[in-house]
């Protein structure tokens, strides 16, 4: 993908205009604090402490002698960089609602419990997410689609189903990240001048490392969760998915035409409305839902009535009016992105990292700290690898470091890590696509803890990097 985006650097910005470090942090620490109160004590949705913040971050630009205007462009700015990830959102509603009531949710929900078993549920779950990630290039339509329907397996078998999505979400990230069709594999290796495969070819390693554990993390969970699946439960869900839908392989057509589609390398959002109107199409000719009536669920949602409570739970969507909670949270966390990077915060902070850093690799480590800051500060991934990305270029020069570094190290803390954050849209994402809030499947979302880790231990240990001090090159050029 691109993106015609450039990040203020600390040159760019106007020295009468330009925050001290100090002062840089006063709106950062606003929002940590606002997001600490408002969601955490007060049990408020993030919106309200994200409006608090967006008012501090607009007075501490009109404070240094930005104008309404420039405000309002950095507002632009950051809904701009985040547009992609809104539509994605709004279709994945939609496309949900869809293969629900085409029965394709149903029929992966019916066969899953046919062949999973508790013991290997979860581990299988990870790996099966990671190959149509690394398939397909996109961590969200693997959650999205998959997901789901791993999430009613999961329950039929009495599996939590925080455990089930923080599964799903690490193999959806492991393979996404390793996907030459990933938007955002390409962006990293995009910002930092890396061949592509160059830069998969450096991450396979810190990759490997981190999805294994995460695997044996969940293959132990999977034992210690795997208690007697109540008696009957496997069957009355089979029942009530037989009962009210079509079970054919017809129904799998959606599923079918999006993947299809996704392997081809057609981009995300095309395929995912081809998605939705496969879904439309097999809901009428399937399940013979009426053509007004199919796209009223489309819009609404579905209620079904299948006789079992858990059932009708697991398949109940909103459509794409659903999707306006979500919405509401992602625009809001992009408009305080928008605004903390148009008064010069995140190039302040970027800045002071460069020259905090005093070895190889002390950078790289720094480098996905300011990775995961920045996804905390812009709720979207895309800034996380594009400011640093951009603006340390040089400072890897500097330590001779090649840039396939720099492309691992924003890669493999900003791209997994997000989803960690309630407010960041790959945490509203999936949250809002699988019913499991964001705070109740992190402790389980293994990859998203481990990737950042394994990168921070192997540039603490030197592993197959260059360990050069800053002092060290400077005697060298010298």
């Amino acid at each position: 993908m691109t993106l015609d985006f450039t990040p203020t650097t600390i040159d760019d910005l106007d020295p009468d205009r330009r925050p001290s470090f100090r002062l840089a942090l006063v709106p950062v620490l606003a929002v940590v604090l606002f997001l600490g109160i408002g969601s955490a004590l007060l049990g408020l949705d993030p919106h309200v402490p994200l409006l608090w913040s967006i008012i501090v971050t607009g007075a501490f630009g009109r404070y240094l002698g930005y104008t309404w205007n420039d405000l309002s462009q950095g507002i632009t700015n950051g809904l701009l960089m985040g547009m992609q990830a809104l539509l994605i959102l709004f279709t994945i509603y939609a496309l949900i609602a869809t293969w629900v009531d085409a029965g394709t949710i149903p029929a992966m929900m019916y066969y899953g419990l046919e062949l999973l078993s508790p013991q290997v549920f979860l581990p299988a779950a990870a790996i099966l997410a990671a190959v149509v990630a690394f398939s397909i290039g996109s961590s969200w339509t693997t959650v999205g689609t998959l997901g789901v329907a791993f999430v009613g397996i999961g329950a039929g078998l009495d599996i939590d189903p925080a455990m089930t999505v923080g599964a799903v979400i690490s193999g959806a990230y492991a393979g996404d990240k390793q996907s030459p069709l990933s938007d955002t594999t390409n962006l990293a290796a995009g910002v930092t001048n890396t061949p592509l495969y160059e830069h998969i070819y450096r991450m396979r390693t810190g990759t490997a490392v981190a999805f294994g554990l995460s695997v044996l993390g969940f293959a132990a969970l999977g034992l210690r969760a795997s208690g007697a699946v109540p008696a009957g439960q496997v069957a009355e869900i089979q029942t009530a998915l037989a009962g009210t839908y079509s079970l054919s392989l017809l129904a799998f057509l959606p599923l079918v035409v999006t993947f299809g589609l996704a392997l081809r390398g057609y981009p995300a959002l095309p395929t995912l409305v081809s998605g939705v109107l496969a879904g439309v199409g097999t809901s009428i000719i399937v399940q013979g839902t009426g053509f007004v009536p199919a796209w009223e669920i489309f819009m609404y949602g579905t209620a079904p009535e299948t006789g079992s409570e858990l059932v009708n739970d697991l398949l109940g969507t909103g459509g794409l009016t659903g999707s306006a909670w979500t919405i509401t949270v992602v625009v809001a966390a992009l408009a305080l992105g928008g605004l903390l990077e148009k008064t010069g915060v995140l190039a302040v902070l970027a800045h002071r990292l460069s020259q905090g850093v005093s070895s190889s690799g002390s950078l790289i480590a720094g480098t996905g700290a300011s990775a995961i800051l920045i996804n905390a500060l812009t709720a979207q991934q895309y800034m996380s690898i594009v400011l640093p990305g951009m603006t340390l270029r040089n400072l890897y020069d500097e330590f001779g470091l090649s840039s396939d570094e720099l492309s691992r190290a924003v890669e493999a803390a900003g791209t997994p890590t997000g989803a960690l954050l309630p407010w960041h849209a790959g945490g509203v994402f999936m949250a809002s696509a699988t019913g499991v809030p964001t705070l109740s499947y992190a402790p389980f979302y293994l990859f998203g803890f481990l990737s950042p880790l394994v990168l921070f231990a192997m540039a603490s240990s030197g592993r197959g990097i260059p360990t050069t001090t800053r002092a060290e090159r400077a005697q060298h050029a010298d």
